[in-house]
């Protein structure tokens, strides 16, 4: 089976917030994509879930940022928030920053389930145990810009001040944690006019894309709502400000004649040690000595479903970039598969709430790949 390739030409995630750094005339940022330079206050908002694709087919539900629409970049595998936010926090792509999963196996730790901070699929808090800091040890942009005499805030929920993700790859700026939409836009609105830089964060698209399906009436509802914020903070630019909105990743809806209930089919246990991921992009670790049997296994249960590699060849293929870190190495699995179409890879009985999700992201296709990057400057 051929592997997909990302495109090395097309501007990736993690490219957005050296970018606007770099237009801020910040040193020791380059400029990866083309924006207006003399830029004196800024904001990544980062609308999670909202893909290129999903823009486009609601754009009559979004019409301030359809208006916007212009470039369209690359999510980077996997295309979960996780991968996301770390690709904004450090302006590296998964292969360096080592954030490879919802789920993915640390040495002397485990399966870790790094939204939480927890072992897979339950257990106490890992914050002792596996420092976030130690985990992910890149500087983040964040830590950069405000080392450069940058005032940086990172606004996001207030249930996440000081989680595991939040110290592992959004550490350096002053951490703002805010309610609903009204105290985040009044938030971006205040770090913009002020001339500093921001990072905001809005997750209810993707929880509503989670639990009704992208498209659906609970799912538009909400983009409407994220539009008219969009719309506020736009006029409320001031002279040489930026506001810049991608997002993580795009949603598929899958069908519930092509999903694959991994806890139900016992050959793909067969050998297996431990399973990461998600339902779109799982990593397989295996037992010593079957990896073959394994592969070929996952290979032909799964068939035209899912893209099941090794993971050298996932690493030769691109999917975690051009530089992959020897300790990150070890965190992608022995094998790793990608959901094809709208299929989904579950485990019923070991990730019940996961598996029971109407919408799902993870993999390599363009729907959840494209995202979009919309700018509007004062």
């Amino acid at each position: 089976m051929d592997l997909p390739q990302p495109d090395q030409h097309t501007p990736h995630l993690a490219d957005v917030v050296p970018s606007v750094l770099a237009a801020m005339g910040v040193a020791d940022f380059e400029a990866r994509i083309d924006l207006r330079a003399d830029i004196r206050g800024a904001c990544v908002l980062l609308i999670d879930g909202l893909g290129a694709e999903l823009l486009d087919t609601y754009a009559a539900d979004a019409p301030v940022m359809a208006e916007l629409r212009g470039a369209t970049l690359q999510a980077g595998f996997p295309s979960t928030t996780v991968a996301g936010l770390a690709a904004v926090g450090t302006g590296r792509r998964s292969g360096e920053h080592g954030m490879v999963g919802m789920s993915f196996r640390l040495p002397d730790v485990g399966v870790i389930n790094s939204l939480r901070w927890r072992p897979h699929p339950w257990g106490d808090d890992l914050r002792e145990a596996a420092p976030p800091e130690q985990v992910q040890p890149m500087p983040t942009t964040f830590e950069r810009a405000a080392s450069a005499g940058v005032e940086v805030s990172v606004i996001s929920g207030a249930e996440f001040t000081g989680s595991g993700l939040t110290r592992a790859v959004l550490r350096g700026g002053r951490y703002i944690g805010v309610q609903a939409l009204g105290d985040l836009g009044a938030s971006v609105h205040s770090a913009v006019v002020g001339g500093g830089f921001c990072y905001g964060y809005h997750g209810e698209v993707d929880l509503l894309g989670h639990l009704y399906g992208p498209g659906s009436s609970a799912w538009r509802m909400q983009l409407r709502e994220v539009d008219r914020l969009v719309e506020s903070l736009i006029d409320g630019l001031p002279p040489g400000g930026l506001l810049a909105i991608v997002a993580d990743h795009g949603m598929v809806a899958p069908g519930h004649d092509n999903a694959v209930d991994i806890d139900a089919c016992a050959p793909l246990l067969d050998g297996v040690a431990a399973i990461g991921g998600e339902p779109r992009a799982r990593h397989i670790y295996i037992e010593n000595g079957a990896r073959e049997t394994v592969l070929a296994t996952w290979r032909e249960i799964l068939g035209d479903l899912a893209w099941v590699a090794t993971r050298d060849e996932a690493i030769a293929a691109g999917w975690f970039g051009a530089s992959i870190r020897d300790e990150v190495r070890t965190r992608i699995g022995d094998v790793v598969a990608a959901a094809r179409g709208t299929a989904t890879i579950v485990r019923r009985t070991v990730e019940p709430l996961e598996s029971s999700l109407v919408g799902h992201h993870g993999s390599l296709t363009s729907a959840e790949q494209s995202i979009p990057l919309l700018l509007a400057y004062g």
